[in-house]
Parts: structure tokens; sequence; C-alpha cells
């Protein structure tokens, strides 16, 4: 799995380029490189992409970065989809209701600074079929204790948008996370140009090994077929965008920008009834 939750990161860090773990929590890093986040991508804003959301808590993850841990996607007024496994015992040592500071921050480009709302969270919804050994169902819902800007939302990809999902289809991914694969954090939002990988190459990738088993049925797989291009640690739950819908969460994968092991993302065409049935 590709953790990096401060409680188990340690010495683990050598390890992160070769196992298959959830894209989780950064560590706060001292003299952080603000010029890259994403690994292999570009500086983004959050006023263009408004629906790219971080999820926090300073009490649990200290005041740099705004506490940052994951990542999120605005999906209604009063709704954030993220990762299942940002809301386990691993990253918030307990029961999210218990991380009293738990916040959503959208609007906010630089986490070193200030700009934007910090938005209290009334519920999270944990997907219980979640299954950590697999990843299988990676996806939560995060309720909001305000409203923001309708137009500030963007479309989950449906059963019907087959063809957001067919391989070579230009994606996007979005997020504040790792830039290197160990574990070098940017202050700033990026974004990351990759392409939508046949199922085939995601199976032949994590067969069901030590790096995991890719399932296509509620999994979806994009990357760089030449390497170099990824989301990574501490982009967990951000958003897999293509033909301007929402098509994937970032979950798993083997390493960062690893050619031969693609990134795995939640495929929201799958868990998009389950999103609505617990949307506000």
């Amino acid at each position: 799995m590709r953790s990096s939750f401060r409680a188990l990161l340690g010495g683990l860090v050598a390890l992160l380029p070769v196992l298959a773990v959830p894209l989780g929590a950064p560590v706060a890093q001292a003299g952080e490189d603000s010029d890259r986040s994403i690994i292999g991508g570009g500086p983004v804003t959050a006023e263009r992409y408004p629906w790219t959301v971080a999820v926090a808590s300073q009490s649990r993850f200290g005041s740099a970065r705004s506490g940052q841990f994951c990542g999120g996607v605005l999906v209604g007024p009063t709704t954030v989809v993220s990762a299942a496994h940002c809301f386990g015992q691993a990253a918030l040592g307990g029961n999210w209701s218990d991380v009293h500071d738990l916040r959503i921050i959208f609007g906010r480009t630089d986490l070193s600074g200030t700009s934007g709302r910090e938005t209290d969270v009334s519920n999270v919804w944990v997907n219980p079929g979640y299954d950590p050994v697999t990843n299988s169902g990676d996806v939560a819902v995060v309720t909001l204790g305000e409203s923001l800007p309708a137009a500030s939302t963007i479309r989950m990809a449906g059963a019907d948008d087959t063809q957001d999902y067919r391989a070579g289809t230009a994606a996007e991914v979005y997020g504040w996370g790792d830039t290197t694969g160990y574990a070098s954090y940017s202050t700033v939002l990026r974004a990351a140009g990759l392409t939508v990988l046949a199922d085939e190459t995601c199976e032949r990738a994590y067969p069901g090994n030590g790096d995991g088993k890719y399932n296509r049925q509620d999994m979806v797989c994009a990357g760089d077929p030449a390497g170099g291009h990824d989301a990574c640690q501490g982009d967990s739950g951000g958003p897999l965008v293509a033909g301007g819908k929402l098509v994937g969460l970032v979950s798993w994968g083997a390493g960062c920008a690893d050619p031969a092991h693609p990134g795995v993302y939640t495929r929201m065409s799958a868990v998009a009834g389950l999103v609505a049935a617990h949307s506000s």
C-alpha cells in the first residue's frame, strides 16, 4: 500500500518506491520545494479548478501546509468525495469524529497561506465495502457544515460515460502530494497530464501479488507509458478528470511515476450511485 501517514512513516520512507500503498498523508518537511507537486506536474490555481479541495487537520498533521493530508473533490455544494483510506485508523488514529479540527479547504492554491475557506465537516460516510487489502471500494463522502458555490462543483462520470474510460483518453490528476516519491512535498496545487490505460495493462502490472490486485469493475488505470508523471503520497482522494468530468479518485499504486506500475484510481462510474445515496 502507498501510504505515508505520519503514524506509519518512520523507516518506511526509503521503501516507498517499491511498495503498493494508498496515496495518503504527507509528512511536513522543512524547506519544502514549492515549485513541484504531483510528480512531473505543473502549477495550477484553485481558482481555475475550484472543485479540487484539501482535506486537513492541523492537530493531527501540523500547521505546515495547512494540515493537509489528503485531497478531495467538490461534487455538490455540501458534498466532497475522497478516498476511504483517508479516514481510517492509520490516517487519523481513530474515528474521524474525534478529530475536532477536520476541515475541507476550498479555494486555497498555496497551503502556506490563508486564502479561500476552511469548512467544517458535519459527517463522513466511509464505504463499508472498502477492502484495505485489495483497495476495492476506496471512496468516502464528506458532508460539509456549510454550502460552497454550486458553480465550483464538477460532475461525476456515470455508467453512460464509457468514452471517458477508453484507453488513450487524455486525463489530468490534481493535488498537493509528494513530488519525488521520497516525502518531498509542495505547498502549491499542481496538475499532471496522464493517459487512461487499458484495463489489461493494469491487470498485468497488478495481478494480485505483493503489489496489489487491479479490479476493472471499480478501478481505472492511468499513467504515463514513458514514466515521469503520476500522483503520489498525499494525493489520495484527489481528482482524475477526463472529458470535463470526474472519472477517478487517487487511490493506490506501486511507487510513483514508474512506467511499469501506473496509478490506480477509484472508478467514479462504479461508485457514483453510492455517492448520490449518501450526499446531503
